[in-house]
Order: C-alpha cells, then structure tokens, then sequence
C-alpha cells in the first residue's frame, strides 16, 4: 500500500503492521508534544508524535533543519522529556521520570553515537569506551571484556592505547560507535552520525552500522540525507514538528 496515499496516522499504522522486525516493541511513543517557553513565547517544536520501533529494527527520522528531528531524537534518548504525550520504553513508562531516573535508564538501554564524535581527547581509545561501563559501577574485568568486545565489533582492538587526535575522523567514529555498544544497549541512536566525515568515511560508518543492524542491533538514526535514510527499514518524515509520512524501505537492513 503506498503511504503517500494514506493520512500519517495511517501510513504509521500500515508500516508498523508490515514491517516489524520483532514482534516486540522497543519503542513506544503516544501523541508526544514538546513546547519550549522562552520569554512568554511558545514554540511547538513536536506535535502528535506516534512512533513505534520494534525489537531488531533500523529506523531514520528525516527531514530539514528546524523540523524536530534532534528533538525527537533527545526525547527517545531519554535526553528530554515531552511536554505532554506518554513513551514506553521496553515495557517501561519513562516520560516521567526524574533526571536521576533517566540518567539510570539511559546508561543501561541506550547507546549514543553523535555527530561530532564526542570522544575525551585526554583518554585513550581504550578508556573512552570504558567510561561508560564505569559510571554503571561494572567491574574491572567484566569492563574489560566488554571494552574489547566493542573494540574488536568496529575494528579499532589495535588502537586501543592511542588518543582522539591520533585517530581520523573515520576511526574517531569507529571509536564512538564501539562506545555506544559497550554497554549492549537495547538501542542505538544516531544523530547524523556522517556529518562530521567525508563522503568515503560517511559510507564506511553506514556500512558500519547496516552490518550491526544485520548482527541484531536495533538503530535510530536522524540524518538529513536521503542517501543515508534509504539504510533503513522505516524512515519517518518530519516536518515542522510532525510526522507528514512514513516510508518502508525497499533493501534497508538487508
């Protein structure tokens, strides 16, 4: 059924049906809205968000700047709370949470790949993807494993003991992926993960992330190129703070 024909409500509705990869929701989001107040004027930034991402699927949010995509994005990551609406999070309501509760969550479910990298330029390869596990207050040998797991998964065991500014912007990348498995997040999200990269160390990462979305992993990406939205099984089109349409896609995850 092509969703061009159909209301978004519609089109979200058919793809959620057609397209699951796993026939458990990961992600839930019920008419999320999120308005930012700043001196006495409002700005709708989100309005009637309904998403669901399954267990095992590769999702993208498109569309131009300004149209609620980092938002939106910051709302799943658990980053940001709407302002009305309600979102499940494995099985979990998280909407309301405390900041302290949504850091917990957040370092457990889910696996942050950022656009400009955001490696710690006075630590290793080795102990970026570690900082994480330690804030969970994992132990020295269980990190250890986890570390070089991740390492190994996105091919940089071999840098382990050089820094950010050793690295290219490819590699730096590589580096950030391998952080964000590290803990084995039930999600990774992605905000334009190739904005910072060339065209050939763009792809690489994509490929990249296609072949841990073919392992099992369950992504969302926020890009704002088509070439890239077209990796994924589902892309979202948002528009000023809506979803205008849902595309299932052809060869994405495969």
């Amino acid at each position: 059924m092509d969703s061009s024909t159909q209301s978004p409500t519609q089109a979200q509705s058919a793809a959620g049906t057609e397209n699951k990869s796993n026939g458990e929701v990961l992600i839930h989001l019920e008419n999320i809205k999120k308005v930012f107040v700043t001196d006495e004027v409002e700005t709708h930034a989100l309005s009637e968000i309904h998403l669901d991402i399954h267990k095992g699927e590769y999702a993208s949010i498109a569309g131009p700047s300004g149209c609620g995509k980092s938002t939106l994005l910051s709302i799943i990551g658990l980053l940001d709370s709407p302002t009305e609406g309600s979102y499940t999070l494995n099985s979990q309501p998280v909407a309301n949470l405390s900041s302290e509760q949504r850091s917990r969550i957040r370092n457990r479910e889910i696996g942050f790949i950022f656009q400009a990298f955001n490696l710690i330029g006075d630590l290793t390869v080795y102990e970026n993807v570690e900082l994480p596990l330690t804030y969970r207050g994992m132990g020295s040998a269980e990190r250890r494993k986890h570390v070089q797991e991740a390492l190994e998964r996105v091919g940089m065991s071999h840098r382990v003991k050089h820094y950010p500014s050793q690295l290219s912007g490819g590699q730096q990348q590589r580096v950030a992926v391998a952080r964000a498995l590290g803990g084995k997040p039930s999600i990774l999200l992605a905000d334009e993960p190739t904005g910072n990269l060339d065209s050939k160390n763009g792809q690489a990462v994509m490929d990249l992330l296609k072949e841990l979305h073919q392992e099992g992993a369950t992504i969302c990406m926020v890009t704002h190129d088509p070439r890239y939205a077209t990796n994924a099984q589902r892309t979202f089109h948002l528009f000023d703070g809506r979803i205008v349409e849902e595309v299932v896609g052809e060869v994405g995850g495969q």
